[in-house]
């Protein structure tokens, strides 16, 4: 995937976590695409609609491109998430075998792809992935920092 399609995915995606944050979730929007570029998954945080803990927007996609293709095992695919995946997604792209990990914001705070550890790099991490952080960095930063910035203020 070339730097024009990843950015064109991330613009879908930053859009999508627009809507998502209007709708009270934390704005972050994944997808998952085979070897073709398909898209076979795509997922929004659920956590505060569903009351679920795994509501993630990565493992939301994950479960849908797992059915859709019928295997567990993603080798030959990329996720592109709005977010650097925290250690349970990244955790759960390790399991699954995720070709390519694409993310926009890097997350200083939880992020488990270079941000506060990187569990891809880790000795115990079976299978090694690629992992692109920064693209489209600054939308998607500004679009998390004004979210929190309003859920603060008590207004979403």
């Amino acid at each position: 995937m070339n730097g024009s399609e990843r950015q064109r995915w991330m613009q879908i995606l930053l859009e999508r976590a627009r809507e998502v944050g209007q709708s009270g979730e934390i704005p972050i929007s994944a997808v998952i695409l085979d070897a073709d570029g398909r898209c076979i998954g795509h997922g929004r945080n659920r956590r505060e609609h569903h009351n679920d803990p795994l509501g993630h927007a990565e493992l939301v996609a994950l479960r849908q491109a797992s059915v859709l293709q019928g295997d567990w095992r993603f080798n030959s695919c990329t996720l592109l998430v709005t977010l650097e995946p925290c250690p349970m997604c990244a955790g759960a792209l390790i399991q699954a075998r995720m070709g390519t990990v694409i993310f926009a914001a890097h997350d200083p705070k939880r992020g488990a792809l270079g941000g506060t550890i990187n569990l891809a790099a880790h000795q115990s991490a079976h299978h090694r992935m690629t992992v692109i952080g920064g693209v489209l960095e600054r939308e998607a930063r500004l679009l998390l920092e004004d979210w929190f910035r309003r859920r603060r203020r008590g207004s979403r």
